[in-house]
C-alpha cells in the first residue's frame, strides 16, 4: 500500500483539530474533517503534549509526538497504524502547541 501526506489543515490555536489529506494507492483520503463518507474517516492522532497550570497558575505546555488513536482508523487501513501516525509525526508540528489554555 502506497501512502503519501498531502495537506493537513490544523493550525495554531487548534493544531489538533485539522483535516489531513492523505493519498493512499492513488485514492485521496480525508481524516478528522467535518465529513465522513467512503473517502473521509475521523481523525486518528492524538496529542502527545500536554498543558497543563501549576499551584502559582502558570500555565505549561508540553509538545511530544503524535499518538495514534487506533480505533478510528477504518478497517482496511488498521494494519498501517504504525505507518500512518509515523507519516503524521514526519509531517506534522507536534502537539500540543498551547492554544486550547
Amino acid at each position: 500500500m502506497k501512502i503519501e501526506f498531502i495537506d493537513y489543515t490544523g493550525s495554531y490555536p487548534c493544531l489538533c483539530m485539522g483535516e489531513l489529506t492523505l493519498r493512499i494507492d492513488g485514492e485521496f483520503y480525508k481524516f478528522g474533517g467535518e465529513h465522513e463518507d467512503d473517502h473521509c474517516y475521523p481523525s486518528f492522532w492524538l496529542s502527545g503534549g500536554a498543558t497543563w497550570f501549576d499551584a502559582d497558575w502558570e500555565e505549561h505546555v508540553e509538545q511530544g509526538p503524535w499518538e495514534l488513536e487506533e480505533d478510528n482508523l477504518p478497517e482496511f487501513l488498521k494494519p498501517h497504524g504504525q505507518e500512518l501516525i509515523n507519516l503524521f509525526n514526519e509531517n506534522v508540528y507536534q502537539g500540543c502547541c498551547g492554544g486550547c489554555i
